[in-house]
């Protein structure tokens, strides 16, 4: 199934509509998914029950989230409605997921200082703006250098989760870290110049078409870029794409051991504490909204949860006994 010509050519129509190919991975499985519970019947013999009964399994018999459970059924309308030319009308006997969402893990604020204190150079930095603008992790790794704001101690985020833009909060300690590393940038930009194939960073289409001198600009260049250069995928282009954003949870949960934190520490933890943080701070929620760049502030509200938990919320019965 991973080489059907019927799933790369939604691939490739996804690819000229100039999809993520997060986007795109994302809903190849899910399709995939929906064509091997059907006994891989064809998509086009199956009805809307078939969709309904697909959603429903994946609540009842795999325990998904809300989130996960939409986002099969974006990935089958989007199938039905561009690629077959069949849009489906009226889904909804279907078994809504009902598994209730996690609360976050939060680290306090003397764990992030030994998880940093795990690190330097790069990987230090990379942290720090995670902790320290909760950033999604693939946000910091498409960041360019442009988008780096210390005059006004802003990041411009574009293209955040849903396509949306917003500005994220810059620490004024990191910026002469920034300053050193985006002179570092500036050298291996002429290094690579200096390349006969070199073709640039990866640019948009209408950018690369508007500003055609742009990929060889210290602005535009990814703030994280790749040690390697490489050719991009399908094209003679030799290019130097963005840190490679796989590898920061690995990074990240090896200083936590290293640190002796003993919680699970991923780059979206980071993005927890910076918001239970700045609500301790006396950030008010929709601030707090803003910054991660959440369309429904519900989203945001599991953080306030968060702060209700032991000592943030509730004093313990076994406080006031030990006290008297």
């Amino acid at each position: 199934m991973s080489s059907s010509p019927f799933l790369q050519s939604i691939s490739e129509h996804m690819l000229v509509r100039r999809y993520s190919r997060r986007t795109i991975k994302a809903y190849l499985y899910w399709i995939k998914l929906y064509i091997l519970h059907h006994d891989k019947r064809h998509p086009a013999e199956l009805t809307a029950a078939d969709i309904e009964s697909f959603l429903t399994h994946l609540a009842v018999e795999r325990n998904v989230a809300a989130a996960t459970q939409s986002l099969a059924l974006n990935a089958l309308v989007y199938l039905y409605r561009h690629i077959l030319s069949r849009p489906v009308e009226n889904i909804g006997a279907f078994r809504r997921s009902t598994r209730q969402r996690k609360l976050p893990v939060v680290l306090t604020q003397e764990e992030v200082g030994r998880l940093l204190a795990q690190l330097s150079g790069t990987r230090r930095l990379i942290v720090s703006l995670l902790y320290g603008s909760g950033l999604r992790r693939i946000e910091l790794v498409r960041l360019r250098v442009k988008d780096v704001d210390t005059e006004m101690l802003q990041l411009r985020v574009f293209n955040g989760k849903g396509g949306k833009h917003r500005l994220a909060t810059l620490a004024p300690e990191l910026i002469p870290a920034l300053r050193d590393h985006i002179c570092t940038i500036e050298r291996l930009l002429e290094q690579d110049r200096q390349l006969r194939d070199y073709a640039g960073v990866w640019m948009p289409d209408a950018l690369a078409r508007k500003y055609p001198a742009a990929p060889f600009e210290l602005g535009w260049q990814y703030l994280f870029p790749s040690s390697r250069l490489s050719f991009e995928p399908g094209t003679p282009h030799l290019r130097r794409h963005h840190f490679d954003e796989s590898s920061l949870n690995r990074v990240i949960r090896a200083a936590a051991r290293t640190g002796g934190i003993r919680k699970e520490v991923t780059s979206h933890t980071l993005r927890h504490s910076f918001a239970t943080h700045l609500l301790q701070s006396g950030a008010d929620i929709r601030t707090v909204q803003q910054q991660l760049g959440h369309a429904d502030v519900k989203t945001t509200e599991i953080y306030t949860h968060v702060l209700r938990q032991g000592a943030h919320g509730v004093r313990s019965p076994l406080s006031n006994l030990l006290a008297s």
